[in-house]
C-alpha cells in the first residue's frame, strides 16, 4: 500500500511507497519537468510506475534482483484509453512494464542486488533517452579500494548524436539518441560482448559521460560491486555540473 507525503510548492513532492521488506533501500526522484513512467525487466514488485515531477520516493528492493531498470518518456493516453511512450515503450497499452523489450532508446539502469551486496552500472548501449545518475549512500567496494562511487550519465548526447541516431517524436522534437549498433546495425558498431571494440560515436558518447558503458563489453568502469551501501540515490534528470 502507498502512502504519499506532498510538501508545499517550494518542496520536492514526497512519496513513500511500501515495497518488498529488504535490506536494499532505493531512493527514486524524478529531477525533469515530466511525469516519467518506470519499468523494469524482471519486475522489481510492488512499485507504481508513475514518477511525478518532483517526486522523491523510498522503495525497499527486493534483496535478490539481477536486471535492468528503465524510465519511460513523453507518455500519454489516447482516446481508446490505450498508454504509450515516445522513449521506452513497453506496446502492451498500459502504464505496468515488466518483461517487455522498450522501445529504443533508452538509457538502462543495470543491477545485481544480493543483499547486503550491489552490483550496478548506467548503460548507453540501448542508447539515451534521459540523463540519470546512481549515488551510493556509504558502503565499499568488495574489491576494498575505497568507498562506493556515484556512476552518471548528466549529459545530453544530442550535441555529439549523429544524424542517423537521432530519435524524434511525431512532431519532430528530439527525444533521445540511439546507440550505433541499434541504429546502423553493422557489426563494427555490434558485438556479442566478447572482443568488442570502442567506435568513434561511442567515444563521443564517452567523453559526454566518462562513468557509463557506450558500448557491450565496455570494461571502463568497471561494475562497481557495493556492500553495506544504507541506501542508493537513483536521480533522474540531475543537475548538470
Amino acid at each position: 500500500m502507498a502512502k504519499s507525503v506532498f510538501l508545499n510548492l517550494f518542496l520536492p513532492m514526497l512519496l513513500l511507497r511500501a515495497g518488498v521488506r529488504s535490506e536494499v533501500i532505493f531512493h527514486f526522484e524524478n529531477l525533469c519537468s515530466e511525469t516519467l513512467y518506470r519499468a523494469s525487466k524482471p519486475s522489481i514488485g510492488d512499485l507504481e510506475p508513475d514518477l511525478p515531477r518532483y517526486a522523491y520516493e523510498i522503495f525497499n528492493m527486493d534483496d535478490h534482483y539481477s536486471g535492468s531498470i528503465w524510465v519511460r518518456t513523453g507518455c500519454s493516453t489516447n482516446a481508446s484509453n490505450y498508454f504509450s511512450c515516445e522513449t521506452g515503450d513497453c506496446g502492451n497499452g498500459i502504464m505496468e512494464c515488466a518483461d517487455l523489450n522498450p522501445s529504443l532508446p533508452v538509457t538502462l539502469l543495470n543491477f545485481i542486488v544480493s543483499a547486503p551486496i550491489v552490483s550496478y552500472e548506467v548503460s548507453l548501449v540501448h542508447g539515451q533517452n534521459i540523463m540519470v545518475r546512481i549515488q551510493p549512500n556509504g558502503g565499499t567496494l568488495m574489491d576494498g579500494s575505497g568507498p562506493c562511487p556515484m556512476v552518471e550519465c548528466n549529459k545530453e548526447l544530442s550535441s555529439v548524436c549523429p544524424l542517423k541516431c537521432l530519435a524524434l517524436n511525431k512532431a519532430g522534437i528530439y527525444v533521445g539518441c540511439y546507440s550505433p549498433c541499434d541504429a546502423f546495425k553493422e557489426p563494427k558498431y555490434c558485438c556479442n560482448g566478447q572482443g568488442c571494440q570502442q567506435d568513434e560515436y561511442s567515444l563521443k558518447y564517452k567523453g559526454l559521460c566518462p562513468s557509463a558503458h557506450t558500448y557491450a563489453g565496455d570494461p571502463q568502469p568497471p561494475t562497481y560491486h557495493c556492500k553495506g551501501a544504507d541506501s542508493y540515490d537513483i536521480t533522474f534528470c540531475p543537475a548538470i555540473d
